[in-house]
């Protein structure tokens, strides 16, 4: 009896459990689409699939700081509110999409037109290269596939998989952080040395940051003020994990296209005393 109680409660705590983590647990992506934005303010009413955006690509070319500080971008999926009209007169993705612009030696293809009739893109030619963009739910062969782009590139645990900062320091990609007519001109910024941020849970090693590093991407123009108004020492102990696991200060990227914060180790990385 004793023997046939302990099966039943074991049985239940599973399954509790199980019913537990169901609402919990999110299913990891496949590495090429972490950090892909599907963008569909506009495409259904043109008759087309939504955009989808990867970062893993545009990343190994330009810098964060580039797209969403020079050309506008907002950090958030479809805040931007980007029109076939924006990418014709040159502004968002018409910036480098415009047919004209070269990147190593290559013509970048230009953006849709400004205007597309009701009834969708009807010239094969000119529908091909919609969707080239325009991908989400279809069946599109892309150019440079995800493996063998990042092949060779040092790899870490989570995220996409690929350590951006061990691959840049390496000098496999070369990031472009300026574009001319469309950033300022400003003097070279010395980063400040590494800082020390001290957790809130006792027995967790200190947060090393190193503006060195994320400077490489973001400069410093795409943290502050926006994520970090402040720069003062002391305010570096109010940023909380469930503030960063709810999109804010660091959650605004890691998590979302940096790599996420469940690589505890990754930050947390002062040995404790």
């Amino acid at each position: 009896m004793k023997k046939l109680l302990v099966i039943c409660l074991t049985v239940l705590l599973a399954a509790g459990l199980a019913l537990a983590q169901g609402g919990v647990k999110k299913k990891r992506p496949p590495p090429q689409e972490y950090g892909k934005v599907v963008i569909s303010n506009h495409s259904a009413q043109a008759r087309l699939a939504p955009v989808t955006f990867n970062h893993w690509l545009h990343r190994s070319k330009y810098t964060c700081r580039l797209c969403h500080v020079d050309i506008g971008f907002a950090m958030k999926a479809n805040e931007t509110g980007i029109t076939a009209a924006d990418n014709a007169g040159g502004n968002y993705c018409g910036t480098c999409h415009n047919g004209k612009m070269t990147f190593a030696g290559e013509r970048i293809f230009a953006a849709c037109p400004a205007k597309t009739a009701p009834a969708g893109v009807k010239d094969p030619a000119e529908a091909q290269r919609c969707s080239r963009c325009h991908a989400a739910g279809q069946e599109v062969k892309l150019k440079n596939d995800f493996a063998e782009f990042t092949g060779k590139f040092p790899k870490q645990r989570f995220g996409n998989g690929i350590d951006w900062i061990a691959t840049e320091a390496a000098g496999q990609v070369t990031l472009i952080d300026r574009l001319d007519g469309i950033s300022s001109k400003s003097k070279p910024f010395v980063s400040p040395a590494d800082a020390t941020i001290s957790p809130h849970a006792y027995g967790m090693p200190d947060i090393i940051f190193s503006h060195d590093k994320h400077g490489v991407w973001n400069g410093c123009e795409l943290c502050h003020p926006d994520l970090f108004p402040s720069v003062k020492k002391e305010a570096k102990q109010a940023y909380s994990m469930n503030e960063n696991f709810d999109g804010k200060y660091c959650g605004a990227c890691h998590g979302k296209v940096a790599f996420p914060m469940i690589d505890c180790e990754h930050c947390h990385s002062k040995p404790v005393m």
